[in-house]
């Protein structure tokens, strides 16, 4: 088999693209920041379509919208956190939702082809964003008693604080956020590189290597759309997922033993 022949398969270089704009300044541009710009417009535009023109009976399109919205206004905000606080923090649940969720979708788009979670910028940063609504909600709920009931648990004794104390520190203030970030993160990451996989495979035995190899292509492509829909639903699920965290963390925040 000739150099030319040879199979290449994806490559987390990938999740590095070279600038596209603006090289050298420090407002760059590259492909993933270019897919988030279109997912945030996407968005922007579903839900300027959506609402423009509201009515008591809605078109399809603005029942489309509302479903969504509902998704987490009922199932997340007011199921977690009752009315009161579901409507408090009702804005940030709705915006840690279908950012996710427009950004994971870009990863099955044509000609993006990438979703602008897959790089740890946006998770991060919205792992910061749940982890300080986190803080602040305990805060706001209990001033004097949220670190301490959240570090020292009450009834256990007092020399298995000694054990207690770090261990709810690290898993209360440390591993949150970096779950929150990796979880989202890897699910994007991988779920790229085995659509690449699969069509990259397709291309290379139809196009490249034609004859009886097409029937291998047939396959590597079924199994891609395939995993095109199951992407979809990871899409929607860690989306769902993370906002649905991010509820429960401050439902653990401002709950009343806090």
């Amino acid at each position: 088999m000739s150099t030319d022949d040879e199979f290449h398969g994806p490559s987390v270089t990938e999740f590095f693209p070279g600038p596209l704009f603006l090289e050298g300044t420090p407002f760059e541009v590259n492909r993933i920041m270019l897919v988030r710009f279109v997912a945030v417009a996407a968005l922007l535009l579903v839900f300027w379509l959506g609402t423009r023109r509201m009515s008591v009976v809605p078109g399809r399109f603005q029942s489309l919208v509302e479903m969504g919205l509902d998704l987490v206004r009922v199932n997340i905000a007011d199921d977690l956190l009752g009315k009161k606080d579901g409507k408090r923090f009702l804005p940030l649940l709705m915006t840690i939702f279908f950012m996710i969720l427009f950004m994971n979708l870009t990863g099955v788009v044509p000609f993006l082809n990438i979703a602008g979670t897959s790089v740890i910028g946006v998770p991060l940063v919205l792992a910061v964003v749940a982890y300080v609504a986190f803080i602040y909600a305990g805060i706001k709920k209990s001033p004097a008693g949220f670190f301490k009931n959240s570090l020292f648990p009450a009834g256990v004794p007092w020399v298995l604080y000694l054990i207690v104390t770090p261990i709810e520190f690290i898993s209360t203030f440390v591993l949150r956020p970096i779950t929150l970030t990796l979880r989202l993160l890897m699910n994007m990451m991988v779920g790229h590189i085995l659509l690449v996989l699969f069509f990259a495979a397709t291309q290379f035995f139809v196009v490249q290597l034609g004859g009886w190899y097409t029937a291998l292509g047939v396959g590597t492509l079924a199994f891609g759309l395939a995993f095109t829909v199951f992407e979809i639903l990871v899409a929607v699920l860690q989306a769902y997922i993370f906002a649905l965290l991010t509820a429960v963390y401050i439902q653990l925040a401002v709950a009343e033993e806090h």
